[in-house]
């Protein structure tokens, strides 16, 4: 295979090494792990020297690779030595009908949302200028996502039974998806945005060329609506989440359903891989959270303890905390590893609908009824910073890949922006 590019990602520490496959014609990924070589203090020059050794790369890519370091590096200590507040920058009316979602790009210098005026819009995160309009839906646009980390194109997902594929540099529309035949409303890339999977009301999910366009396969194995879906890191698994209950595990390259996950009594809510692929997390109406082995398709643990639906959950970075949102008005964090609730989040006077960690793992982000928004501390569970602002529900939030932004949307039509404001502490 032929090395393309090296990158970094600052979250989980790794060096992302990208292959063409000459043959398959496909984009690989293989990750160098460097999270225990900066806790162990090595030197940049020696995790340098040894990556290029173990991953047979030559004295050529000693430069790129030592500066991608570098830079990591510098960004993990400093935001290590500082305690971080955020402050507001501004609010931004959006749409001329209600919001439906809203989704960073993963340098964060960008944003786009969805409307029930059929359109998608895309900002510029620093001005809060519009940069492009996405139309051409018939109806509602409720999914959308970036093809990150690359950010140039953006999916779209609507009520008229159609995807879109558009050019982020141009707002020109490459490609329309049709093979569902009912609404969509939820959607995804593949980690090497080649492949896009798209759920709907039709309980199906399809896979989609990006290249081409064509219909890679029809997913068929829900007996209700599939109202989530999310490939893992690793590249060859997919999950769906069902109303009929159920998380499926498929093989998406072969278009295989491996396990049905069995054992919740209401909706699915929500459902997220680990980093590592080897475990999910679901949420439900019935009030818990289910810890799923993708090998074996079995429930390890079911997380109970919230009085009320469990509306949404979110996994840390490193794979080994999760935490869940509920419409009793509290959100749990659980430990992945002895099971444990190690915080219950009080503070929200209306129920919980959207959360999120930060990159770092150690700040969460929750998105309220109450029309606020809160940061909370994920090692001591404390509440941090209150976001308000807004005058009516807060359905969506998001921390910038770099953490230096977050963003809310609300049903009062708006997006909020805030900006990190660090102080050394002291």
């Amino acid at each position: 295979m032929k090395l393309k590019t090296i990158r970094a990602r600052y979250f989980p520490p790794a060096i992302i090494l990208e292959f063409l496959d000459p043959v398959l014609g496909e984009v690989k990924y293989r990750e160098v792990d460097v999270a225990s070589a900066f806790k162990n203090a090595s030197s940049v020059d020696a995790i340098t020297t040894q990556i290029l050794k173990q991953e047979h790369l030559s004295q050529s890519r000693f430069t790129h690779v030592h500066g991608l370091l570098s830079r990591m590096f510098e960004k993990l200590n400093s935001y290590s030595d500082q305690t971080t507040t955020y402050s507001f920058e501004k609010e931004i009316a959006t749409h001329s009908m209600p919001m439906t979602n809203c989704a960073f790009n993963k340098s964060g210098d960008k944003f786009v949302t969805g409307s029930y005026d059929r359109t998608c819009k895309l900002f510029n995160t620093e001005t809060g200028k519009e940069l492009r309009s996405f139309v051409g839906h018939q109806n509602v646009v409720y999914g959308l996502a970036f093809n990150n980390p690359f950010g140039d194109k953006v999916i779209t997902g609507s009520f008229d039974k159609t995807a879109k594929l558009w050019s982020v540099e141009t707002a020109q529309c490459w490609h329309t998806f049709r093979g569902h035949s009912a609404e969509i409303v939820c959607l995804s890339f593949d980690s090497t945005s080649n492949v896009i999977a798209t759920g709907g009301m039709d309980n199906h999910c399809v896979l989609w060329d990006v290249r081409s366009g064509n219909e890679i396969s029809k997913l068929r194995g829900h007996s209700s609506e599939v109202i989530s879906l999310e490939f893992s890191n690793t590249g060859d698994l997919l999950a769906t989440g069902s109303f009929d209950s159920t998380v499926n595990i498929w093989d998406f390259r072969g278009a295989k359903n491996l396990h049905s996950c069995i054992g919740h009594r209401s909706e699915i809510t929500a459902m997220h891989f680990n980093f590592t692929g080897d475990k999910i997390v679901s949420s439900s109406m019935d009030g818990t959270a289910k810890l799923w082995n993708t090998t074996t398709g079995k429930c390890e643990y079911t997380f109970s303890g919230h009085s009320d639906e469990v509306l949404d959950l979110a996994i840390n970075p490193s794979g080994n905390r999760v935490v869940t949102v509920s419409a009793d008005c509290t959100a749990r964090v659980y430990d992945l590893e002895s099971y444990k609730c190690v915080h219950i989040l009080k503070g929200h006077e209306n129920e919980i609908s959207k959360v999120a960690f930060n990159s770092h793992g150690d700040r969460v982000l929750t998105a309220s009824r109450d029309h606020t928004s809160k940061i909370w501390s994920a090692t001591t569970g404390a509440c941090l910073q209150s976001l308000d602002g807004h005058s009516d529900d807060v359905f969506s939030c998001a921390f910038s890949y770099m953490d230096d932004k977050i963003l809310t949307g609300s049903k009062d039509n708006t997006v909020r922006l805030y900006g990190l404001k660090s102080q050394t502490a002291t």
